[in-house]
């Protein structure tokens, strides 16, 4: 029988390891099989063999919904189901989240726990699995300063005591099969911090879909499948093929009846609208799932998430579908900088600043109060070059718009004296941000070279858009500044095409960007050389 002091753990879901004590185990004293199910609210549990369906054992109610009883004639382990009538009335058989070992290679946990699992997505989040005869859902999520995790969901009342997950320590990694959840299931992770205090429930960061705001759960839902760019868009987007780019809040285009259009709708409409004014590419303001609508979607908070704003997210790949059958490259506005502070995302995600730099000094983002990730964490690099990466693999976009490069590359960035922290070489650029803009983009050219990536900058920044990956660039394939942003248009190539429209509009924005880069670098000589210098002083954690 568990002492008195393990009980008490588990009813107040601080036990350290529930896997030692929940569901079947071998006493070492007596040599007897015990059964054990943390289930509060139950009326009743019986302990049933798998195949047969028989009983083995009725299990007395302890305290506090613990139900255990040692098992007559029994020495071995075996796989079983518990009957469970609950407190009104209702009765169900379930297969045990406790009867499932650790299911995260170890692999895949030491790539984790170095930063450099080149997919991460497909370890860490909410993935629908079956094992044997049982379907359900893995869970795992990175918390490393937590004292304790646990999913809570629709399938468990919200119950922190049901669904402890187990830690992996060397990784700060936690996870748990939980048999018979399924897509659609809404879900959150409950976390004690390292001073033992209850945290407010936080999303999945690795989420692939979300509630519509103001609710804030996160959805299970599928991986989506992997996806190629066509032979036709790679071509479309090489550096030498003209571009013209239309770009459009899609929650503001032709509002049915004031509400979000869906996917479908946009589909139905848009390409071929902007296909038919001589566009080539739509690009998309951020459709990554984000809390707040009056931040056009620069506030994100599910970086893995197409917003619920317009219906589940397989209607995005049949958008995605439509743009390329109506000729047309798909970009995507894509928000590395910074994050809002909601308490359901990522900030003290747990309990300790994890994504965001600690020192406000480097972390907080004065101009929008938001959070800006601590570029130079390993893990938190992982994340965010994975995102950029998930959106190519998993939904066939043709490239990345990267939001507010601007303000990543420099610590002193809205920032006044004595107000910001210098590099290693005591200057004022953000070698660990350009680091991760360089990996990003090595990344992207390795593995997806038809996706474009086009930076949002206009301080001169050396080579950003170099052709090749020379120090100290970083260097997407395109850039342009607030100039050519406000246009709305924006056109590439010795003949762009011709549009239906406000031709006179449109600029050739990378020649414009060389001419304002050379006058910038020649009042601000000594750029390149401060950052060759710094090239390797970039900090790991």
């Amino acid at each position: 029988m568990l002492d008195d002091a393990q009980t008490q753990a588990l009813l107040e879901a601080r036990h350290g390891d529930p896997f030692a004590v929940l569901g079947l185990h071998l006493d070492a004293d007596d040599g007897r099989l015990w059964m054990r199910a943390l289930l509060p609210t139950a009326a009743g549990v019986m302990l049933l063999e798998a195949a047969s369906g028989r009983l083995v054992a009725s299990l007395p109610h302890r305290a506090g919904g613990l139900f255990e009883a040692p098992l007559p004639r029994r020495r071995k382990r075996f796989d079983y189901r518990l009957q469970v009538r609950w407190d009104d009335g209702l009765e169900e058989r379930y297969a045990d989240a406790y009867a499932f070992g650790p299911l995260l290679a170890d692999a895949d946990l030491q790539l984790l726990a170095r930063g450099e699992h080149p997919h991460p997505y497909t370890v860490l989040g909410a993935h629908p699995l079956q094992i044997g005869d049982v379907a359900g859902v893995r869970f795992a999520v990175w918390a490393p300063h937590a004292r304790r995790v646990s999913v809570v969901g629709s399938f468990n009342n919200w119950d922190g005591r049901r669904h402890v997950m187990r830690r992996h320590a060397e990784a700060g990694v936690w996870e748990l099969f939980i048999p018979h959840v399924a897509a659609g299931d809404r879900y959150k992770y409950e976390l004690l911090g390292p001073d033992g205090r209850l945290l407010p429930l936080k999303a999945d960061p690795f989420a692939f879909a979300a509630e519509l705001r103001p609710d804030t759960a996160s959805l299970v839902a599928a991986l989506p499948p992997l996806q190629t760019l066509p032979a036709a868009r790679a071509a479309a987007n090489r550096r030498d093929a003209p571009i013209a780019i239309y770009e459009v809040h899609a929650a503001s285009w032709r509002r049915p009846d004031g509400r979000f259009p869906t996917w479908d709708e946009l589909a139905a409409s848009l390409p071929a609208y902007a296909a038919d004014l001589g566009f080539t590419h739509i690009e998309l303001l951020p459709i990554s799932e984000h809390p707040f609508d009056g931040s056009w979607g620069y506030q994100c908070l599910g970086l893995y998430a197409p917003s619920a704003r317009f219906g589940p997210p397989e209607g995005f790949a049949r958008f995605v579908a439509a743009c390329h059958a109506a000729g047309l490259g798909l970009l995507l506005d894509w928000v590395p900088a910074h994050f809002p502070m909601d308490a359901h995302g990522l900030a003290q995600f747990d309990g300790r600043p994890l994504y965001e730099y600690a020192d406000p000094r480097e972390g907080l983002h004065r101009d929008w109060n938001t959070l800006i990730y601590d570029f130079g964490r390993p893990q938190v690099r992982q994340f965010l070059v994975g995102s950029a990466l998930f959106w190519g693999e998993r939904w066939g976009v043709d490239g990345l718009r990267v939001d507010a490069v601007a303000s990543m590359l420099y610590r002193d960035y809205s920032r006044p004296a004595g107000e910001w922290l210098p590099n290693a070489q005591g200057g004022r650029e953000n070698f660990e941000a350009i680091a991760l803009l360089r990996q990003l983009n090595q990344r992207l050219g390795a593995e997806q070279p038809g996706v474009i990536s086009v930076a949002e900058e206009s301080t001169a920044f050396p080579q950003v858009s170099a052709r090749r990956c020379r120090r100290p660039g970083l260097p997407l394939q395109m850039e342009y500044g607030l100039d050519e942003r406000h246009a709305g248009l924006y056109a590439r190539g010795p003949d762009p095409p011709p549009l239906a429209s406000r031709q006179a509009d449109v600029r050739p924005g990378l020649r414009l960007q060389r001419e304002l880069r050379a006058a910038a670098l020649a009042r601000r000589g000594g750029a390149w050389q401060r950052l060759a210098a710094g090239q390797n002083a970039g900090r790991s954690k």
